[in-house]
């Protein structure tokens, strides 16, 4: 029975990998500043900042200046959407919950080269609850917004290869 068990631990281990699964050669990346294509005014600032954050709170790429990086990623915002959820019970025309989406498109590219190593399309979102009015409702919710569509960025990068 023990040596059963010993055998089913050491199998379930095998699949499993040490280390970054990208390109060889790869462990930094560039990020330029996001581009913002959509109409929702400054998303791409708070969007820089969380990618930045979170390459940095995954590890398997270091952030690097443009000269010294092994890859570049280029990040456009291609669509900003507000999806209401939850209605005052007393009224179907007033919103009380939204759902925010960030879509992305990705693309990353090997230090001064200009043939893509990878393209995606990610899509970020974050729930909110309406409080005083919309704009200062959707600041309160664009960070966490931000911070999901940098995790699936990330992930994408990390989990393709």
């Amino acid at each position: 029975m023990l040596a059963a068990v010993a055998v089913l631990f050491l199998l379930s281990g095998c699949a499993y990998r040490l280390g970054s699964a990208l390109p060889p050669g790869i462990e930094s990346v560039y990020v330029p500043t996001v581009v913002n294509n959509t109409e929702e005014p400054q998303i791409d600032t708070e969007v820089t900042r969380a990618l930045t954050r979170e390459f940095q709170r995954d590890g398997t790429l270091r952030v690097a200046d443009e000269a010294s990086a092994d890859a570049r990623l280029d990040v456009t915002l291609v669509r900003f959407k507000l999806e209401p959820l939850r209605y005052e019970q007393d009224s179907n025309k007033t919103t009380r919950e939204y759902r925010m989406y960030i879509d992305a498109d990705i693309t990353m590219f090997r230090a001064k080269e200009d043939t893509p190593m990878l393209t995606r399309h990610v899509q970020g979102e974050a729930t909110f609850d309406f409080f005083g009015d919309l704009a200062s409702s959707k600041a309160q919710a664009l960070p966490e917004c931000a911070r999901d569509l940098s995790h699936d960025i990330v992930e994408a990068l990390v989990e393709y290869w």
